[in-house]
């Protein structure tokens, strides 16, 4: 019992040690440049304003949601987070995970997934599963992300073409839009949805820094007031925060909102941590703490559904513009949500006025500018399984789920990777060593002894061709396993290692190993390896050791076996 005591203290202090180490830290904002952090906090409120209207808005809760999310989860990642030049909010991969869970379980739903997704990640952040994502390969991120970008894309297209339709499955929803305003067409909203989204995409080419969707969505919204071109609107939006409460939990449903917190915790994490990875990668000097972001992400979840906002994570697009701006702290990302809570307090009512379609144009150019078709190239041109990865990934976020296609992505890479990793492990009948004992080699084999060196893993992907193989050879009475150069063994690999021995020794054949490992030892004595040899001792440090006792046997002369276990730094 005291043990155990001992045991849950230690582990105590240990989560307590690392909550420590989570904490912000004054340096957080002393290290940066107050005057370029503001300006680059302005440059993304102007980015972030028509697309957290738009995600709201698509995600089914609203507007208003979005433009909260924006607020509070922004605010409070940007305090606790572990990037410095991190913005969050809501955000396209995001939207497609709630859209079930909205029409399943309406807004509560969807705000106690949002509570329940938090506590996830901060038992993740706290558990050190942050530094899992740079397991994750380059394939399935950009599958992934391709994925996103086409899901967004058709998302759009019943505001995009001013009809009114409603599908779970996206390309069913796709083809209802089009159904529908192929019946009766209408001009004004793919005119304003399509030209929203061609100017913001050739304004990004020409003139980099300017705001073109802000500029571009203001001038819809003026044009469809004064020219009354009837195009439907955002509507309401609150001037100012809700008050914050607890929602009502359907404790009826509680346990399959908890499966799709689950899934939204999966690619909250996982769209955080590729974010901050890539907003590493355009900075200089600037590395994310992955567990103090999840920590961040965590209370950001947390507080955005007590004030009506939806689940949020870090927006990669929005964070590239705050990169790009200058940003040199999280300052910026704080004044980012200041600014945009000034425009809820002041401009809520012309906000309401923004048409849908102009929205989703805005969405369209960020799907689009989302697939970056010169990685997703020379990724088809590398290697068959990266190409191979990133389709499948990429088919199955669309068709599927966006959780399960990163599950399917990891698996696909996983067998490419062990396939190649296969190919590494070789036996090869080997001189003994580097210097000319052609002499030698001639007469083991004349007294049909032969040495084999196993090179590489031997495990599951790998231990199967070969080593039956091994057990075909012939015209030979003794077979020397040299294994100082195998660098892996698994249970997989120990047993088929332990079938060849047992195969050859029924043949009359004896098997020697040299060199074996000390770390490997464990796994070949459970295994039954060791069982399989003719002697318990016919184990041997060294090569030459065992050559001498295979001459023996070949010879057919009493002796006396010398050999041994070999011991630990033996091996060779």
């Amino acid at each position: 019992m005291s043990s155990l005591m001992g045991s849950a203290r230690a582990g105590a202090a240990e989560v307590f040690s690392r909550a420590e180490a989570l904490r912000p830290r004054r340096e957080d904002w002393t290290q940066g440049r107050v005057g370029r952090d503001l300006l680059a906090g302005v440059m993304v409120a102007l980015v972030a304003l028509p697309l957290a209207l738009g995600f709201g808005v698509s995600s089914g809760v609203g507007a208003g949601a979005g433009i909260v999310t924006a607020i509070v989860a922004g605010a409070v990642a940007a305090v606790f987070g572990g990037s410095h030049l991190q913005v969050s909010g809501p955000t396209g991969a995001m939207t497609v995970v709630l859209i079930p869970i909205v029409a399943a379980h309406g807004t509560d739903g969807v705000l106690v997934v949002g509570l329940l997704t938090g506590v996830f990640l901060l038992i993740l952040s706290v558990t050190g599963a942050g530094r899992a994502i740079r397991f994750v390969p380059v394939s399935v991120v950009e599958g992934f992300t391709a994925g996103i970008a086409i899901i967004i894309a058709l998302q759009q297209l019943p505001a995009v073409l001013g009809v009114e339709v409603h599908a779970e499955k996206i390309l069913t929803l796709a083809g209802d839009a089009a159904s529908a305003w192929a019946a009766d067409p209408g001009w004004a909203a793919p005119a304003a949805g399509l030209g929203v989204a061609l100017g913001i995409l050739t304004v990004a080419r020409l003139r980099p820094g300017l705001p073109a969707a802000l500029l571009l969505v203001g001038a819809v919204t003026a044009a469809n007031a004064w020219l009354n071109v009837g195009l439907s609107t955002i509507g309401h939006i609150p001037s100012g925060l809700p008050a914050p409460h607890v929602p009502d939990v359907p404790w009826g449903d509680l346990d399959t909102l908890m499966i799709a917190a689950v899934a939204v915790t999966a690619l909250g994490a996982l769209e955080s941590l590729l974010s901050a990875t890539v907003a590493d990668a355009m900075s200089v000097g600037q590395r994310h703490d992955p567990d103090r972001e999840l920590l961040g992400q965590g209370l950001a979840n947390i507080a955005s559904p007590l004030f009506g906002g939806i689940p949020a994570t870090a927006a990669i697009a929005r964070t590239a513009v705050n990169v790009r701006a200058g940003a040199t702290s999280r300052l910026a990302a704080l004044a980012h949500a200041v600014l945009l809570l000034g425009v809820v307090l002041l401009a809520a009512r012309w906000v309401g006025e923004i048409p849908l379609a102009a929205l989703a144009g805005v969405l369209l150019a960020t799907a689009v500018q989302m697939i970056r078709v010169s990685s997703l190239a020379a990724l088809i041109r590398s290697t068959r399984g990266d190409a191979a990865t990133m389709i499948l990934t990429a088919a199955a976020t669309v068709v599927l789920d966006l959780v399960l296609a990163v599950i399917i992505g990891l698996v696909v890479a996983g067998f490419f990777a062990l396939q190649q990793t296969a190919r590494t492990a070789r036996l090869e009948q080997t001189p003994l060593d580097d210097l000319d004992h052609r002499d030698e080699e001639r007469d083991l084999l004349d007294h049909h002894i032969v040495a084999y060196r196993i090179d590489g893993p031997l495990f599951f992907a790998a231990a199967h061709d070969f080593l039956l193989e091994l057990a075909e050879v012939s015209r030979v009475r003794v077979v020397i396993l040299r294994m100082s150069h195998v660098t892996h063994i698994d249970a997989t690999g120990a047993h088929v290692l332990a079938d060849t021995i047992g195969r050859l020794e029924r043949r009359g054949i004896t098997v020697l190993l040299s060199g074996v490992h000390p770390a490997h030892a464990r796994v070949l004595t459970e295994l039954g390896v060791y069982e399989r040899l003719a002697h318990e001792r016919h184990l041997f440090a060294t090569t030459p050791e065992a050559i001498t006792h295979a001459r023996l046997h070949a010879a057919r002369i009493d002796h006396t076996v010398s050999g041994g276990r070999p011991s630990a730094g033996s091996a060779q």
